[in-house]
């Protein structure tokens, strides 16, 4: 993998890249779409490409669940599997760490403030989750499948995403909640960083991969506390790591977000990319490019698809809606996506209320391509010196 970085804004942070890798060019800052279980639902491969999507990131939790690492490997590795040409990253499974554990216990996610749970309630040192245990090894998990028990730590997360073949891989870690309190972020930080240097190690004593050699991003934890994240980036920074990621919770606001940001970037090798997990709404993307951020993956366009939401400059559509069976608009008379070019609204709403999945697939490839143009349009900023 080759960064490079062809121009810094003088208003921010933002930063104009490419990154080199075997499979292609990425042109960031960029949206990473999600494709979970090696696909991004409802879409083939080919589809998916024609949404201008550059990169795409699976889920090593997920993908060693089924089919297993071992059947991907014997089909030479997630890119022939999937029928995928372009780059991608696999995360390390330790989102799931968290959205399996503390996350499911509670009903939170990584900012407090978009998903409300019950926030007087604080995880303090020594709690468990209900449904998994974690060590200082690593995080034993009852199965979302059939409820077996199985372990991953950070030699296993390594070993599963060298079998399966991505561009670039993260290094084990916990995603803490929000709720938790400075005692628990602080032993939970001290076993991340325990995990990351194994990671690395145990990717030097790997054989070369024959889907060559694959980029190790370390992951920067701390939660909402400045001088731990500060710590968390200082120390990741120093290990040698390709590239890097920033996880766990982000606070309970967006506010808290940027700070989180403002606080770990500086820390940080600025000629390496810089990935941030798990965020990319639409109101998020300038704020992140603008604090310094390469890449960063989310569900959001994918997932509202799913359930009839369609994107536009003015927000959002719910297309599920009969008041939409009467209009004969595409979903953005402005969008160049096949979908908006073929298609009008009162078509799509149709489809979704008589439980046609072709809807899915429609609303699906639209987001996808209006989130990576609304990119583009950032891109187009820095270029011209606006942000």
């Amino acid at each position: 993998m080759e960064f490079k970085i062809l121009k810094k804004s003088k208003k921010s942070r933002a930063r104009l890249g490419v990154l080199k890798t075997k499979h292609g060019v990425i042109e960031t800052p960029s949206l990473v779409p999600v494709a979970t279980q090696a696909v991004v639902k409802t879409l083939t491969s080919q589809e998916t490409e024609q949404t201008k999507s550059q990169i795409l990131i699976c889920n090593t939790f997920h993908l060693h669940l089924k089919p297993g690492e071992g059947v991907i490997d014997k089909s030479g590795g997630l890119h022939q599997f999937m029928n995928w040409s372009k780059p991608l990253m696999t995360d390390s499974g330790g989102f799931q760490v968290f959205s399996l554990g503390f996350g499911r216990d509670f009903n939170v996610g990584k900012i407090l403030k978009y998903f409300p749970g019950q926030n007087n309630e604080v995880i303090r040192t020594g709690r468990q989750p209900k449904s998994m245990k974690i060590t200082q090894d690593g995080v034993h998990f009852q199965s979302p499948l059939d409820g077996k028990q199985l372990f991953l730590g950070p030699e296993e997360s390594i070993k599963i995403q060298e079998k399966l073949g991505a561009d670039i891989i993260f290094a084990f870690d916990e995603c803490t909640s929000p709720l938790a309190d400075r005692k628990y972020i602080e032993k939970s930080l001290d076993r991340t960083h325990k995990w990351e240097r194994i990671c690395l190690d145990a990717k030097k004593s790997l054989p070369n991969s024959r889907y060559g050699k694959q980029a190790l991003f370390g992951i920067v934890q701390g939660s909402h506390f400045k001088d731990l994240r500060i710590k968390s980036a200082k120390f990741i920074n120093s290990l040698g790591f390709d590239g890097f990621g920033i996880g766990g919770d982000l606070g309970k606001s967006k506010e808290d977000m940027k700070k989180i940001l403002d606080w770990t970037i500086p820390s940080l090798n600025n000629k390496k990319p810089r990935h941030l997990l798990g965020i990319g709404y639409l109101e998020d993307m300038e704020i992140i490019i603008k604090a310094g951020i390469d890449l960063f993956d989310c569900t959001v366009p994918t997932h509202y698809a799913r359930r009839g939401i369609a994107f536009i400059p003015k927000g959002k559509l719910d297309l599920n809606k009969s008041i939409f069976l009467k209009d004969k608009n595409p979903i953005d008379k402005k969008c160049a996506c096949s979908v908006c070019q073929n298609y009008k609204r009162n078509y799509i709403t149709h489809l979704l209320r008589a439980g046609e999945i072709t809807a899915l697939k429609l609303l699906t490839f639209h987001n996808l391509y209006f989130f990576n143009t609304f990119v583009e349009k950032i891109r187009e900023k820095i270029k011209n010196g606006r942000i």
